[in-house]
């Protein structure tokens, strides 16, 4: 006689009714779960195979949405594998937003250069960083000091307007 359900005590089967259960499926829902958690762990079984840890770190970054800031770092990283040695020299990114891509030139020699060989640098820089998202770039040359600072600048020629 297993199929005869055991006496549950008046406590544990008001608990069982009111969480919507039958009183005999306690033990057998115990057993099924068990069967079904040591299905799992035998080996051979369909998403048992080992991964490597660069895939798991790939899966990690793409279920993250890390993929587009990884990408640009790497920009920055490896630009000088990207332009060459004495271009990286000269001519290194400072920014880099909604696809445009500044770099920052030590002359207006090379900006002039490299705005020359825009078409190629971008498409190295689309074929080797694809989620970096850069679609044009835009060179400029050095800093030079401004007078136009202050609050009460205003548009114009500034102070060294001779005045004809």
């Amino acid at each position: 006689m297993p199929d005869e359900i055991p006496e549950i005590p008046e406590t544990v089967a008001t608990y069982l009714r009111l969480r919507g259960l039958p009183p005999s499926a306690r033990g057998a829902r115990r057993r099924r779960k068990r069967l079904a958690e040591d299905d799992d762990k035998q080996p051979f079984m369909p998403g048992r195979e080992p991964h490597g840890v660069g895939d798991v770190l790939a899966d990690l970054t793409k279920q993250a949405g890390w993929d587009s800031q990884l990408a640009k770092e790497d920009l920055v990283l490896q630009w000088e594998e990207v332009t060459g040695a004495e271009t990286a020299r000269h001519a290194h990114p400072v920014a880099l937003s909604d696809g445009l891509l500044t770099v920052q030139c030590d002359s207006t020699a090379w900006a002039k250069n490299l705005q020359l060989m825009r078409a190629e640098i971008v498409t190295q820089l689309m074929r080797r960083f694809p989620d970096a998202g850069v679609v044009n770039v835009r060179f400029i040359g050095p800093d030079v000091p401004s007078w136009k600072w202050g609050p009460r600048a205003v548009p114009g020629r500034g102070p060294r307007d001779t005045y004809g």
